[in-house]
C-alpha cells in the first residue's frame, strides 16, 4: 500500500478504534473466519470495522475468511520492533511517590469542584499498561501513554511522563486522599513484583451513552436525534465533538462522563 498522506490517515483512523486493534492483533496469529472474529469483537458493528480495516489496506477478505494483508503484517511488525523491551515482571520497578500538588484550579465541568495537577516520581512510562488491571475502572491509552482511572465522580489521568491530572475533586484534602490511595494501590502491585491478572474491559451499553447526551434532538450533529447519534458513536462512525451542545456549560458534567466512557468504545 502506498505511504501517501491520505493512506496514512486511513491507517491512523482504522487503528484509533479499540475493536479494530483487537481484530488486527487477533489476525496476527493467522487467518480467521468471520464467526471467530465475531467472538472477540462482537457481531453488531463487525461489518463496519472490517470495511474500515480493508479500506486502510490492513486486511484482505476472501469470502468468509479474513487475513492480514502484506501491508498489515509489516505494520504490526514495525509496531513491535519500535516498542520498548517487554517487561516480564515488576520486580525491578521502583515504588512511586506523589509530589506536592502544583495546581488547584476550578473544574471546567463543575465550578464547585476543582482540577488538580500533580507529579508522580519516578515516571512509570510503559509500566502503566501493565498496571491497568489493578483499577476496576481503569483504561490505558497507547497513543497518549496514559492511564485513566475513575473513582466515583473523580477522573484521574496518569501519564507516562509522571504528570497526574485529576478532575472533579471537592477540595485539596480530597485530592491528597485520592492521590495517596492511588500511590498505595500502585506500590502494592509493584511490591508483589508480578503482572496483575488481566481483567475484562468495562462494557459500555448504548443507554450508558444516551443518558449523558443532551437528548434535545436538535440535529446539529447531522443525525435525526440523540439516540441515532449514540448508535453511531458506539459504532465509531462519529465523535463526541460532533455534539456541539455538549460544549455548553450546562452539559459540562455530561461531557466529562462521556469523555470517560468513549475510551471504552
Amino acid at each position: 500500500m502506498p505511504e501517501g498522506t491520505s493512506e496514512t490517515k486511513l491507517v491512523n483512523f482504522a487503528m484509533a478504534n479499540k475493536a479494530r486493534r483487537k481484530i488486527i492483533n487477533f489476525l496476527a496469529n493467522g487467518d480467521r473466519d468471520i464467526e471467530k472474529i465475531e467472538e472477540i469483537a462482537g457481531k453488531k458493528t463487525l461489518e463496519f470495522h472490517l470495511k474500515i480495516l480493508q479500506d486502510a489496506g490492513l486486511i484482505e477478505l476472501e469470502g468468509r475468511n479474513v487475513k492480514l494483508s502484506e501491508y498489515g503484517k509489516n505494520f504490526l511488525k514495525g509496531k513491535k520492533e519500535s516498542g520498548t523491551e517487554e517487561i516480564k515482571d515488576l520486580s525491578q520497578v521502583k515504588p512511586v511517590e506523589i509530589a506536592e500538588i502544583r495546581q488547584l484550579l476550578p473544574c471546567i465541568a463543575d465550578s464547585s469542584k476543582f482540577r488538580v495537577i500533580a507529579n508522580m516520581a519516578p515516571p512509570l512510562g510503559g509500566i502503566l499498561k501493565i498496571l491497568e488491571p489493578i483499577f476496576p475502572k481503569g483504561n490505558y491509552l497507547d497513543r497518549k501513554d496514559s492511564l485513566i482511572v475513575k473513582s466515583g465522580e473523580i477522573i484521574t489521568t496518569i501519564y507516562g511522563s509522571g504528570k497526574v491530572s485529576m478532575r472533579m475533586v471537592k477540595n485539596e484534602d480530597e485530592a491528597r486522599e485520592e492521590l495517596e490511595s492511588l500511590k498505595n494501590t500502585i506500590n502494592e502491585a509493584i511490591l508483589k513484583g508480578v503482572f496483575p491478572v488481566p481483567r475484562e474491559k468495562i462494557r459500555v451499553e448504548l443507554m450508558d451513552i444516551y443518558k449523558y447526551l443532551p437528548r434535545t434532538n436538535c440535529g446539529k450533529c447531522g443525525e435525526q436525534g440523540c439516540y441515532s447519534f449514540a448508535i453511531k458513536l458506539m459504532a465509531g462512525q462519529v465523535t463526541l465533538e460532533k455534539c456541539t451542545p455538549l460544549k455548553e456549560s450546562e452539559y459540562a458534567y455530561n461531557e466529562e462522563q462521556l469523555q470517560f466512557l468513549a475510551v471504552y468504545l
